[in-house]
């Protein structure tokens, strides 16, 4: 088994204002050493090309970390820069039945979950010693949906918190499982 850490980047404006960033490539708000975590000492750091996440991996003190294009964020397409509860109100049914449709919830030219878990899966087959990778919510909640399961309807099956490391197992063929 091999230790996988996944850590969400710190916060952009639009993360603040609630906006779906997507492939945006928005800066980070802060610019503030990030304590690295202790859970992580000694770990291999990679992060996601956008800035966002690779500002926070420079904050964590890892500057020279690999950028991986695999673990970036979700396409959100057309919906980008929007925000959910306003696109819920928007498009009313329609919104319903597409997040209804859990991993393959697609947005408007965009990807769907089961899309970004496709790529990452990719990726975790190749994770081969302990790694934190700073990364986006879409690809941690798809890594916990292989780890739990979850067809990504409904709640997740564990509270997921953005300012926290989360820890999965790798088995030998990059399957995760929560640690």
């Amino acid at each position: 088994m091999t230790r996988l850490a996944l850590l969400r980047h710190a916060d952009t404006a639009w993360s603040v204002e609630g906006r779906i960033q997507g492939r945006r490539d928005i800066p980070l708000l802060q610019t503030a050493t990030v304590p690295f975590p202790e859970a992580c000492r000694g770990m291999r750091v990679v992060t996601s090309p956008l800035q966002r996440c690779v500002q926070t991996a420079t904050l964590l003190g890892a500057e020279d970390a690999p950028r991986e294009p695999r673990i970036v964020e979700m396409d959100w397409g057309e919906w980008e820069g929007e925000r959910l509860s306003d696109l819920r109100e928007r498009l009313g049914d329609a919104m319903a039945l597409n997040e209804a449709r859990g991993l393959d919830f697609t947005p408007p030219g965009g990807e769907s979950p089961r899309m970004v878990l496709d790529r990452v899966r990719q990726w975790l087959i190749e994770v081969s010693v302990p790694t934190l990778a700073v990364t986006h919510r879409g690809v941690i909640r798809v890594i916990l949906a292989a780890a739990t399961g979850w067809d990504m309807r409904g709640k997740p099956p564990v509270k997921l918190d953005w300012r926290a490391v989360h820890l999965f197992e790798l088995d030998e063929r990059g399957r995760p499982q929560l640690a």
